[in-house]
């Protein structure tokens, strides 16, 4: 069953990385007490991800603190060791946090997963933003098939 605006996040535990190595982060460590705009994508490195969907997010950091959005959260079904590497590719230091849910376990138990093995790339987060509220879905935008529109962040924005 996909998530929808209304419901809670569901319990879950994302790896990101710090200057110490990986470490492993909560949804209540990442939600809890905050607002929080989320930008969730298939994978590190791929073109419209690395182009267009981490650096939009990025560039607009002041206008989503300007309107009351505490932390962005960036999830991708990757291994942190990959989205280590992508920040520093991105140049991404503290303004965006990449959360590496490797095993698919948050994104398939929110039902935004989508099979991209004729891809090679296996089980993969479709491309989506949502923004949450103290761990409450507030707005929800999942594009269709390979689209990138409404998960933007000017999109987003637009809805705050």
């Amino acid at each position: 069953m996909t998530i929808k605006i209304g419901d809670r996040l569901p319990q879950a535990t994302f790896m990101t990385m710090t200057a110490e190595g990986p470490r492993p982060v909560t949804t209540d460590d990442v939600f809890k007490g905050a607002k929080v705009a989320v930008l969730a994508l298939p994978g590190a490195f791929t073109p419209t991800c690395s182009a267009r969907h981490l650096p939009g997010y990025k560039d607009h950091v002041a206008d989503f603190r300007a309107k009351g959005v505490a932390k962005i959260v960036c999830i991708s079904v990757n291994d942190v060791f990959v989205m280590g590497a992508w920040a520093k590719d991105q140049g991404i230091t503290d303004e965006v946090s990449l959360l590496a849910d490797g095993n698919a376990d948050f994104t398939r138990a929110i039902g935004l997963e989508f099979d991209g093995s004729k891809f090679g790339m296996g089980v993969r987060s479709q491309r989506y933003s949502m923004l949450v509220d103290d761990g409450v879905v507030t707005q929800l935008n999942v594009e269709e098939g390979g689209e990138f529109k409404v998960s933007a962040a000017d999109y987003l924005l637009g809805q705050l």
